[in-house]
């Protein structure tokens, strides 16, 4: 499937008016664009579906934030029905039941990449607080029945591990211990995708390989976990043909 079919809108002014823009080094590459949006508020291109996400201002940039700090676990977004609506349509409840059962983990997803498959899925962190988890992940393979894949960086045990949620349970597909993550200390996240083989990269180095038993293929977001307060920033998705 070409690009073009995975993103549902092509002009550059038209995502910017859902708050992302193109980036101009490549065409096919869409950058979460933050500046627009309000402080305090849930990010235009993003939709909330567990926990706390909200627009932050840091050293004068807005960022992403998910503070887990308010959350308690198995609290869903407010106005998750609408929510699970626009990403699903008339199969939106299978999704919001899910949710609503399993709201363990805090995250969100990008409003208008539907079916992401191939490409790289960037993104710039900083752990901010948290005593049990300072954890920042990039989320694919979203279904509508609620099961995904995440990648996900932890600055409090320095590993990098790529779990699976299926029917209402987590567990862990590959994990990788000695990842340097400092806390109060941005970092960049990558995963590459091609057909069913993922990658995952921290700070530029190739430290996770593995190979799913079916291609990936669905929705995609940011994950985190627990009372977690981190940073998010240039959240950057590349499809490939």
């Amino acid at each position: 499937m070409h690009s073009s079919e995975l993103l549902s809108y092509a002009s550059a002014a038209i995502l910017a008016a859902f708050g992302f823009a193109a980036v101009v080094a490549a065409a096919d590459t869409l950058k979460l664009d933050l500046a627009k949006d309000t402080v305090g508020g849930e990010p235009a291109a993003l939709v909330s579906v567990v926990g706390i996400w909200r627009v932050e201002s840091e050293k004068g940039r807005n960022v992403l934030a998910v503070d887990g700090r308010q959350w308690k676990e198995g609290q869903s977004s407010a106005g998750i029905a609408d929510k699970a609506r626009a990403l699903y349509g008339e199969r939106y409840a299978e999704f919001l039941d899910r949710v609503q059962a399993y709201a363990y983990y805090p995250y969100v997803v990008a409003k208008d990449v539907a079916d992401f498959k191939n490409g790289e899925i960037t993104v710039r962190f900083e752990g901010i607080s948290g005593r049990i988890d300072q954890g920042a992940g990039i989320l694919f393979n979203l279904k509508p029945n609620g099961d995904y894949l995440t990648i996900r960086a932890n600055c409090l045990e320095n590993n990098l591990v790529l779990w699976k949620f299926e029917k209402g349970k987590r567990s862990s597909v590959k994990w990788i211990r000695n990842t340097p993550t400092a806390t109060r200390q941005w970092h960049d996240l990558k995963v590459r995708i091609a057909g069913a083989k993922v990658e995952g990269y921290l700070d530029g180095k190739l430290y996770l390989e593995h190979v799913l038993p079916e291609p990936v293929s669905g929705r995609i977001g940011l994950w985190s976990k627990a009372d977690s307060h981190m940073y998010f920033d240039d959240y950057t998705v590349t499809p490939a043909d």
